[in-house]
């Protein structure tokens, strides 16, 4: 059974080799996005950062909602949404970090923020021009 997604659900653009490479599991989720199964992002990062890699967390917040209760059908649905406003910026990493019910007047509706989430090797967040190009020829590797 899949994991579900919540709160602190790390999503990454797989590339050839990368999870063997840091040593953490994958499970294909949407599209090219595959979900990384750990414990945690603390958790997550402090692997990463002992594979000498780094993983950003960028402070822009993406939210899409969606009206009803919460649903994992719904939930993957309002991440399309998120990745697809995100794939402009080239990250490959995306971070859920609230999955919110509420109400107004009596209609149910939830809100879910992600921030984009990014990992390289170098100490420096590299430029949009240079992690467009990465990806793009990660992409290529894929086929």
């Amino acid at each position: 059974m899949p994991y579900p997604v919540q709160v602190g659900t790390i999503l990454m653009k797989e590339w050839p080799g990368m999870p063997q490479l840091l040593g953490f599991e994958t499970e294909p989720r949407l599209g090219e996005w595959s979900m990384v199964k750990t414990a945690d992002a603390f958790t997550l990062d402090r692997k990463i950062h002992a594979a000498g890699w780094n993983f950003f967390f960028m402070a822009a917040e993406v939210k899409t909602m969606f009206f009803g209760s919460v649903r994992a059908a719904k939930v993957q649905s309002a991440l399309k949404r998120i990745l697809a406003k995100a794939k402009q910026q080239h990250f490959n990493g995306l971070e859920v970090t609230a999955i919110v019910a509420r109400h107004f007047l009596g209609v149910p509706y939830v809100t879910v923020s992600a921030h984009s989430r990014h990992l390289q090797h170098s100490s420096n967040l590299d430029s949009s021009e240079i992690r467009q190009r990465f990806q793009d020829s990660a992409e290529w590797a894929n086929g």
